[in-house]
């Protein structure tokens, strides 16, 4: 008996944790799937190894959402703004410098928007003169309605209108 027991012993040593290294049994971690990859893998969003590397090739481009649009389709950035939100914000606007209240009316200049004529429905009350970059039809005649204007740059004007001469010249 004494012999039987030693012998038992002595396999159980062998056996336990050789090449394991507490990762369960031998071939959970053998090949190179559990290894990971090279390169660039596990360097995900939430990940913080290979931060610093990944900041320096792509700059601020790599975490977070990107979208769906495709690298050549550009977004619309171009800033609008309706009539309405003009005539309830004039008070603000007057504070911040950026209407000034003339006896003539208000002079808004509001040069890196779009002007909206909002709906069908809505009348201008104040006489406005703005000045913008781009103004759509129906808030033009509002205003000019309600016994104001819109100041537009001029080449934006000349393009409209030299686009409506070649087409009756057509």
């Amino acid at each position: 008996m004494p012999v039987r027991r030693t012998k038992k012993r002595r396999k159980m040593s062998r056996m336990r944790g050789t090449g394991t290294h507490g990762g369960g049994a031998r071939k959970k971690r053998k090949k190179s799937g559990h290894r990971g990859g090279a390169g660039m893998s596990g360097s995900g969003k939430r990940s913080d190894h290979k931060k610093t590397l990944v900041l320096a090739l792509y700059g601020g481009n790599y975490f977070g959402k990107q979208g769906i649009t495709s690298k050549g389709t550009k977004r619309d950035i171009r800033k609008r703004i309706n009539l309405r939100d003009i005539e309830l914000n004039l008070e603000t606007y007057t504070k911040k410098g950026i209407a000034k209240k003339t006896d003539k009316g208000f002079e808004i200049s509001l040069k890196d928007y779009k002007i909206l004529g909002v709906s069908e429905d809505y009348v201008v009350k104040n006489k406005m003169r703005i000045t913008a970059i781009e103004a759509s039809k129906s808030a033009v005649e509002k205003v000019k309605k309600a016994g104001g204007e819109i100041i537009l740059p001029s080449e934006k004007i000349s393009k409209k209108s030299s686009g409506k001469e070649e087409k009756e010249q057509d």
